[in-house]
């Protein structure tokens, strides 16, 4: 039998949420699955090592609908490289009318799929319904990345035992999303005053200025910058550190999967969906806020409190 799971969904963190879905399933067929996944996902990296994903297929659709998958044109040529694989069964995790009629089309007998036309809901909760539902079984929702052991020893013997590890989630998806790249500086100074500590840099080329903030600082004989290197390369660095600290953004979601304490920002976005599934996330929200009430447009960028975010941190850090 031959599976394919489809999960459209863009960006690291969505993509690491639903591993444990992904390796339920793997694990009901004893055998490893195809996934089909946007690019963005950066799927080629993050599984690379994972023996649960037979291969990776990737979702050409783009926002200005000039994607090899969108359109009408689209249908039909997703349809057909889908009908080459000759899958057996596929899981769509999504409720859109497309994926279904391109599963039929491409000759998938055995469909499951979310509601049609369903509405938009708590990510992490959809999942799972729907996953334990079809395979009939309880499924945690905390998400293991799998990586080379050999690879998280060798970046261990960098690691000198006289600092703290820190990874740094500077980044995000939007300005509204992200603490304020002087907070994290001054965080950092308190934190080595109080630990010595380095400081892994996690963000890309398009968070070149927060980067460089930090290289300028007096930060920057303590800091190692994510910039230039692939994120299958991170990924034993930051299984080797002992904490991250950041804004709510794919990085965070990476640390906790590989079993990281991890303390997360949320100042804009909703944190039932996407702080609550893991046991190694640590909360913090905007003052006068819930966890509850702090979701899209909460606005609460201004609002999150240094004191809470340096006192948590050197609590987890031990």
């Amino acid at each position: 039998m031959k599976v394919l799971v489809i999960q459209p969904k863009i960006g690291m963190g969505d993509m690491v949420i639903y591993l444990p879905y992904i390796h339920a399933i793997s694990k009901k067929y004893q055998m490893p699955v195809s996934i089909l996944v946007k690019e963005n996902s950066r799927a080629n990296q993050l599984l690379a090592e994972d023996k649960h994903v037979k291969e990776i297929l990737i979702l050409d659709r783009t926002k200005n609908n000039a994607g090899a998958h969108d359109g009408l044109s689209g249908f039909i040529k997703l349809s057909k490289d889908l009908k080459i694989k000759k899958f057996d069964k596929v899981f769509i995790f999504n409720s859109s009318l497309r994926f279904l009629l391109i599963s039929k089309m491409a000759g998938i007998k055995n469909i499951s799929q979310y509601p049609l036309f369903r509405k938009k809901d708590n990510i992490v909760t959809s999942a799972k319904i729907f996953t334990e539902n079809e395979l009939g079984e309880i499924i945690s929702t905390q998400p293991e990345l799998i990586i080379n052991v050999d690879k998280v020893n060798e970046a261990k013997k960098k690691f000198s035992k006289e600092f703290k590890h820190i990874c740094l989630g500077i980044s995000a998806s939007g300005p509204t999303k992200r603490w304020d790249i002087k907070n994290f500086i001054k965080l950092c100074i308190n934190i080595n005053a109080k630990t010595p500590s380095k400081f892994y840099l996690a963000a890309g080329n398009n968070d070149k200025d927060l980067i460089d903030q930090f290289l300028n600082s007096e930060l920057s004989n303590n800091c190692i910058s994510f910039k230039d290197l692939k994120i299958s390369e991170t990924l034993p660095i930051i299984k080797n550190c002992n904490l991250y600290i950041g804004n709510d953004t794919g990085w965070l979601h990476i640390s906790s999967a590989l079993g990281v304490k991890s303390l997360a920002l949320f100042m804009d976005s909703p944190v039932q969906a996407y702080g609550k599934y893991s046991k190694n996330i640590e909360v913090i929200v905007p003052e006068g806020e819930t966890e509850e009430t702090t979701t899209h447009n909460t606005l609460g960028t201004d609002r999150i409190s240094f004191e809470r975010v340096f006192k948590k941190s050197i609590e987890l850090l031990g």
